[in-house]
């Protein structure tokens, strides 16, 4: 059997799901989104980059609030979705773009913000791509990354990243705060105080956007099944298997600069 790259992973796992993305309740709304909109109506006449933008909610969300969008993604079947759907809601400056976080395609100083939502992920060098947003931020620009991240105790990190990666063979890692925190900071990054939620992943729809197979979602069932009390309760698993994933939202500046 021939081994897959995992870009092929990530593009063979959203491409076909891409509408789904779009649709989707869990990707749709929030108080992640909400806050990410407000940000950018405090810059008038903003050039935004969505970087891994997967459905598209942070481009609307931000060009609904004034900015100009790139929307960057890794999959041409979910950057077509995006650009219907922003023609299908009026929104004409969205552009969209293809490529990999970790290789922006951008001159220097090209942003004034560089969001990203749920997407990091999935990336395969998020230091690396780190790295090229602040290398395409204007002096004084902003990044925002929201993303589900894991607990820092091992027992419930450890479950967390096996059904991750049993519903999403893309899946890479939930990194934890103290991770996201260091990595931005070794980027040139100052991270602002981590603004956390809890969203509830319904277990049918959360396996569905990924079409995982039925030999997967038994073994995470069995996973929750027999998970000890301490990971019951912090994620509330519930009998049909929903349960809570931990997310949090971080407003950075490059180092040194005031917003």
């Amino acid at each position: 059997m021939s081994a897959r790259s995992h870009v092929s992973h990530v593009v063979d796992q959203f491409g076909s799901q891409a509408a789904a993305y779009v649709t989707s309740a869990v990707h749709a709304a929030g108080a992640d989104l909400d806050r990410i909109g407000a940000l950018v109506r405090g810059m008038p006449g903003a050039r935004v980059l969505d970087l891994g933008c997967g459905g598209g909610h942070v481009a609307f969300a931000a060009a609904a609030a004034g900015a100009a969008v790139t929307a960057y993604d890794l999959s041409d079947a979910m950057l077509a979705a995006v650009a219907a759907e922003a023609a299908r809601r009026g929104l004409e400056r969205i552009e969209t773009r293809q490529g990999a976080a970790e290789t922006l395609p951008f001159p220097d100083a090209s942003f004034d913000a560089v969001l990203t939502r749920y997407s990091a992920h999935h990336w395969r060098d998020v230091p690396a791509a780190l790295a090229q947003a602040r290398r395409v931020l204007k002096p004084g620009g902003l990044l925002a990354v929201c993303d589900i991240v894991s607990p820092e105790e091992p027992l419930l990190d450890t479950h967390l990243q096996a059904v991750e990666l049993l519903r999403d063979p893309s899946h890479v890692r939930d990194y934890r705060v103290s991770e996201w925190r260091a990595m931005l900071e070794a980027a040139g990054f100052d991270p602002g105080f981590p603004v956390a939620s809890r969203p509830r992943m319904e277990f049918a729809s959360w396996i569905a956007r990924m079409r995982t197979p039925e030999v997967n979602v038994a073994a995470i069932r069995a996973l929750q099944a027999s998970a000890p009390a301490e990971v019951t309760a912090h994620f509330a698993i519930e009998p049909d298997g929903s349960f809570l994933l931990d997310s949090v939202l971080i407003e950075a500046r490059p180092h040194g600069e005031a917003a």
